[in-house]
């Protein structure tokens, strides 16, 4: 099969020519459209998991494990989230420097493996506040440098707080179950998504002191998120509906429902008349019409009950006979 193909010189003459103008490039078809480079390989975040209802996880989340690290450590460092991000996996690891605390956890029913990363500067500075120091922190640690077993366990202890805290905070959607599958000082090595795979970061950042500050990483694929999707985009329950205030609140509403004024009037009766005959009454004219078995009393102009006419003493009174059925009156 013959080609026509252009030669090694012909393409540098072209190439030439574009370079100093003498060739246009501007001509051909919709040559004003504006073109958006879009990766067939990456997976598209614009209709996927609602990141506003991940903050707002992450918001409660902050006020339990505060109080876990206080109970913990008898101090209580300042927490703070930052704005959920969608990212690519391979971004995240590139800004990582060991050794970390990287521990891969499983979240049931969530599927795949998320990861906790723990800055060397809250591992140390929790130490230091443990053993009744001021929650001091180190400088940057060597690449090969381990934990050692006292080490590891303030780690753990810290994971166990942040587990039964989150747990807590995902409890309105869903309850979620969390296992420690391994630990790790080199984020590479904490493979849970391919490097191009999308990730949904949550990075607390932690102060124990003026120049104390480090990191919490929250690392969730964004695959594992998807089934619980749904959920995420409406909105997060703060409750059951039977926590105290929320009592206190309806037992005041109630208070102030009872205590409001209403006007009650009691109809005799009626009946229809033409404008005409209205307007020549005269004063003792005498207006004839048939008086119902019961009058009706009416609250706010609504009917609301049957009611017998009588007398209580020397107060006219009306007794109550029967509730009116919207819609039956």
């Amino acid at each position: 099969m013959a080609t026509n193909l252009l030669t090694p010189e012909e393409l540098t003459a072209l190439a030439e020519g574009v370079n100093d103008g003498t060739i246009p490039v501007d001509t051909g078809y919709n040559t004003s459209a504006r073109v958006k480079k879009h990766d067939l390989a990456s997976e598209d975040s614009s209709l996927g998991v609602n990141v506003a209802s991940i903050d707002m996880i992450n918001e409660r989340f902050v006020r339990l494990f505060r109080l876990g690290l206080l109970e913990m450590l008898r101090s209580s460092p300042r927490v703070s989230p930052t704005h959920v991000q969608i990212v690519r996996f391979g971004d995240y690891l590139k800004d990582l420097r060991a050794p970390l605390s990287v521990n891969v956890v499983r979240m049931n029913p969530l599927r795949g493996y998320s990861i906790v990363v723990i800055d060397p500067v809250v591992v140390f500075s929790s130490l230091d506040s443990f053993f009744g120091g001021f929650g001091r922190g180190v400088g940057q640690l060597p690449a090969g440098r381990l934990f050692t077993p006292t080490e590891t366990r303030i780690i753990n202890m810290i994971l166990d707080v942040f587990f039964r805290s989150l747990k807590e905070a995902w409890s309105p959607l869903i309850e979620i179950d969390f296992e420690l599958v391994s630990s790790e000082i080199n984020p590479q090595f904490a493979q849970i998504a391919d490097e191009n795979d999308l990730v949904i970061l949550t990075r607390f950042e932690t102060e124990s002191g003026p120049e104390t500050h480090g990191f919490i990483d929250l690392v969730y694929p964004y695959s594992s998120l998807k089934p619980v999707r749904d959920l995420l985009r409406s909105r997060v329950q703060t409750g059951d509906g039977n926590e105290e205030s929320d009592n206190q609140w309806r037992d005041d509403l109630g208070n102030a429902v009872d205590s409001a004024s209403l006007e009650m009037r009691v109809l005799l009766g009626s009946f229809e008349g033409s404008f005409k005959t209205i307007e020549n009454m005269q004063a003792g004219d005498v207006l004839y019409f048939k008086k119902p078995e019961l009058a009706r009393l009416l609250i706010n102009d609504v009917p609301a009950f049957d009611v017998q006419v009588g007398a209580l003493g020397t107060q006219t009174a009306v007794q109550i006979d029967r509730a009116v059925i919207p819609g039956m009156q």
